[in-house]
């Protein structure tokens, strides 16, 4: 029998991963939107949609709990977050308003990954929650 992935194995990491992948196709369905209908940098929607590319193509194997994808997602939602503030920023109105709406949900995601990955360590493998032996 195969045994559970690590994320499952803790409530809490499992909460988080839950969290994470919920953030992660919330973003995805909010980066096409934003682009396409919400507030699209030209008039009848941009190309800028396939930013949601990358994470379509990683969110199913962050569902099943695969350690790479939270990596990588890791690796990929600091440039997310980077744009949705320069946009936020830079630009007015609606356009502001999505943008607010996408760094919030990068970091919400960010941070659920993070506490998945520490909720996912395993005991005894030298965490300093295992204390000194």
């Amino acid at each position: 029998m195969l045994s559970p992935s690590p994320v499952l194995a803790d409530g809490a990491a499992a909460r988080w991963q839950r969290v994470a992948v919920a953030a992660v196709a919330a973003l995805i369905l909010l980066d096409v939107l934003w682009e396409v209908w919400l507030a699209p940098l030209k008039p009848g929607g941009s190309w800028l949609a396939i930013k949601a590319l990358p994470l379509a193509i990683a969110w199913p194997a962050l569902a099943r709990g695969a350690r790479k994808a939270r990596q990588w997602l890791t690796l990929l939602l600091p440039l997310y977050v980077a744009e949705a503030i320069v946009r936020a920023v830079s630009e007015r109105g609606r356009h502001a308003i999505v943008a607010s709406v996408a760094a919030v949900l990068i970091v919400v995601a960010f941070a659920a990954l993070l506490a998945s990955f520490r909720g996912a360590r395993n005991p005894g493998s030298g965490t300093a929650a295992a204390g000194p032996r």
